[in-house]
């Protein structure tokens, strides 16, 4: 693990800690306006919200392009919820479910040979984070009927995909405009 946050200058651990944080302070803000829309249909509210707080793990993909990125600003995520207690706290199962989305991801990203910066790289990648997190909230906590959870699953996926598109324009844009100076 060591040699593995070694091959991160701090910059970019900085980076990193600040996405993790915007992912957490986004979650707080978003997800109880949803819960206004998806209680009543009986879907997770993270399954409608959460392409746009997975979003801040694709971004740090796409911007730091290393691998291990995603997982370790999920990791982050699911650390301060868990130290914190904040919207999403789940106990011990919040590294869980937490870090799963990341690591998929960077599954993902190997799986592609892509590093994330790519707009169907951040597309599918926030997709599959998306799904990922419903999919382990279903499992681990809502338990919901086969019909209520490809719903949920379906939904993630939209939401996902939104993401993923807001994902790909802010990592364009910070590249194009030079704004951030990462080693690869």
């Amino acid at each position: 693990m060591r040699k593995f946050l070694d091959s991160y200058p701090i910059f970019e651990l900085v980076i990193i800690a600040m996405l993790a944080g915007l992912g957490i302070a986004t979650k707080s803000i978003i997800t109880p306006l949803i819960h206004i829309v998806s209680g009543p249909l009986f879907i997770p509210g993270g399954a409608l919200a959460g392409g746009f707080y997975m979003m801040w793990i694709i971004i740090g993909a796409g911007i730091i392009n290393k691998r291990g990125t995603a997982t370790l600003i999920a990791l982050v995520q699911g650390i301060m919820v868990l130290v914190s207690g904040t919207i999403g706290s789940h106990g011990i199962m919040s590294l869980v479910t937490y870090t799963l989305p990341g690591l998929m991801v960077d599954i993902w990203y190997f799986i592609l040979r892509k590093n994330g910066d790519g707009l169907v790289d951040c597309f599918s990648g926030c997709i599959i984070a998306n799904m990922t997190g419903t999919f382990l909230s279903n499992l681990v906590f809502f338990q919901l009927p086969l019909l209520f959870l490809i719903l949920s699953l379906s939904t993630s996926a939209l939401s996902g995909s939104l993401g993923g598109i807001i994902s790909y324009n802010i990592v364009r844009k910070l590249k194009e405009l030079r704004l951030l100076k990462t080693e690869s």
